[in-house]
């Protein structure tokens, strides 16, 4: 704007300059795409009316005439109240001074105007242009936040999945912990425990040893006094070698009388044929059953000692029938009820059998074999433990193999109360004694835990066990066992194992 003026007033310059000049001219202004066009009045070489007067509004370019009729007599007069011809000239230029003001201030109007409302808008273009600079930007920044946002929630949704899979972890190995803890106080007790009893052991031992020892000093005097006695029944001996000598001479006078006895006999014999002979009775051959379940079925019905002739042999034997279980029938293979009998024995032993059968017993391995492999059987066993609990396991086929087999053990189809399932070892397990071992473990379970049984690798079971009386309550790992009923201490107060056809 400041500028403008310069220009305006280097330009009204101009004017005056011309203005001064005698001869009219035409001016133009050319301010952007408007064009201004001006022309100055000229006082020189103008003529004016004698009326005319110069005011504010008009000019002149030369003083006014005098009027006539005035006559001569004044010039002078006039001469003086009329203004010069410079004077008159300075108020004409001052005139048009004022009006070119005049016209300067609308000019400078005129064109506040057009640049006011041209700013306007050129303020408005750059506004607008700015705006829609603002606005992309803005759209840019809100999708990049938007970007940063989304990426943001997938960090933070990774952070909190890896946080949680910390936190499990953190928990699962706070539970581990608290059950190695656990686990460790029971080891602690349980070491205690076991120091505790190690302690009472030894001292046992310390009075065990202290009363074997007196006992052995009696033994050694019992030796001196059996040494004395046998000297004495040597003497005797010899004694009894000199009436032997002596009976000697008479035993041909025995002799004699056998010889007449044989005779005798003989015509005994001769007389009973010829009875016999006279005799027309037919002799009734005597019944033979395989097993309890016939003699059961021919309507025997109290329990008992039977005599069995085993299928597919001459052989017979004797066996405890039991006729009141579950329907009876059964034929007895082993029965434990108050500890007589050690069943902590050998091969040989197991294989024929041992014990009173009216009592504490094992049948013998190869009656179970030649029984159970004639046809199909099942086995169930009765357990009864020192509070009077009864349970019992029923498999619907078993059988043994042979000695040439291990007598292994064939049972399946488990049912019954003693158990969630079956306590017998697998099938294919073979027999083992503490003088034959045949079992899958190192240890010789038959020696660990006692007796004879289908161990396989110590197992579950041993019904052949050492018999503790109900009173004791140490548990005991070489004990009687069926360890899915009572755990690895059955303290069982009777035990049975019988027999009997599937099909009965």
């Amino acid at each position: 704007m400041g500028r403008l003026l310069a220009l305006t007033l280097a330009y009204l310059a101009y004017l005056l300059a011309a203005a001064i000049g005698s001869e009219r001219q035409q001016h133009s202004v050319q301010h952007g795409p408007c064009s201004y066009t001006f022309i100055l009045p000229e006082v020189e070489h103008c003529q004016p009316l004698k009326d005319f007067q110069v005011t504010n509004t008009l000019q002149r370019d030369s003083p006014p005439e005098a009027e006539p009729g005035t006559g001569q007599s004044k010039p002078v007069k006039a001469q003086k109240e009329r203004p010069s011809w410079q004077e008159t000239k300075l108020e004409s230029l001052e005139s048009a001074m004022e009006n070119n003001t005049q016209w300067l201030q609308k000019l400078e109007n005129f064109i506040q105007e057009n640049v006011r409302s041209g700013m306007e808008e050129m303020k408005r273009a750059a506004v607008h242009t700015q705006t829609a600079a603002m606005l992309e930007m803005g759209t840019n920044l809100l999708s990049q936040s938007a970007e940063q946002t989304r990426k943001l929630t997938d960090v933070e949704t990774q952070v909190l999945n890896q946080t949680s899979r910390l936190e499990i972890q953190l928990l699962e190995y706070s539970l581990f912990t608290n059950r190695l803890e656990k686990h460790i106080l029971l080891q602690t007790q349980e070491i205690s425990r076991l120091s505790d009893k190690n302690s009472f052991l030894e001292q046992r031992l310390l009075a065990l040893e202290a009363r074997y020892g007196k006992e052995l000093q009696g033994l050694e005097s019992e030796k001196q006094q059996l040494q004395e006695l046998l000297e004495r029944q040597s003497r005797l001996v010899s004694q009894l070698q000199g009436e032997l000598g002596s009976t000697t001479l008479n035993s041909t006078s025995l002799q004699k009388q056998q010889a007449v006895l044989t005779d005798t006999v003989q015509q005994l014999l001769a007389m009973v044929n010829h009875c016999n002979e006279i005799s027309n009775v037919p002799k009734e051959e005597p019944l033979s059953f395989r097993d309890c379940a016939e003699i059961r079925q021919s309507g025997v019905t109290e329990s008992g000692i039977y005599s069995i002739r085993l299928p597919n042999s001459t052989q017979t034997v004797k066996v405890f029938c039991d006729m009141k279980t579950r329907g009876g029938g059964w034929t007895v293979l082993q029965h434990r009820t108050n500890g007589s009998v050690d069943f902590h024995r050998g091969w040989r032993d197991y294989k024929l059998g041992f014990g009173e059968l009216s009592g504490e017993h094992w049948l013998g391995n190869d009656i179970i074999h030649k029984l159970t492999s004639s046809q199909e059987y099942s086995l169930h066993v009765q357990l009864k433990d020192r509070e009077g609990n009864e349970a019992f396991s029923q498999y619907e086929h078993f059988y043994i193999d042979g000695e040439e087999n291990n007598y292994s053990l064939h049972a399946e189809h488990f049912s019954g109360t003693a158990g969630r399932t079956s306590s017998l070892t697998h099938t294919g397990t073979q027999f083992s004694t503490k003088d034959r071992d045949n079992d899958r473990c190192t240890c010789k379970c038959s020696q660990l835990a006692s007796g004879g049984w289908w161990f396989e690798a110590c197992g579950p079971s041993n019904l052949n066990g050492i018999y503790y009386p109900a009173s004791s309550s140490v548990v005991r790992y070489n004990g009687i066992k069926w360890y899915y009923w009572k755990g690895p201490n059955l303290m069982a107060t009777t035990t049975t194992m019988m027999v009997r056809p599937a099909n009965f």
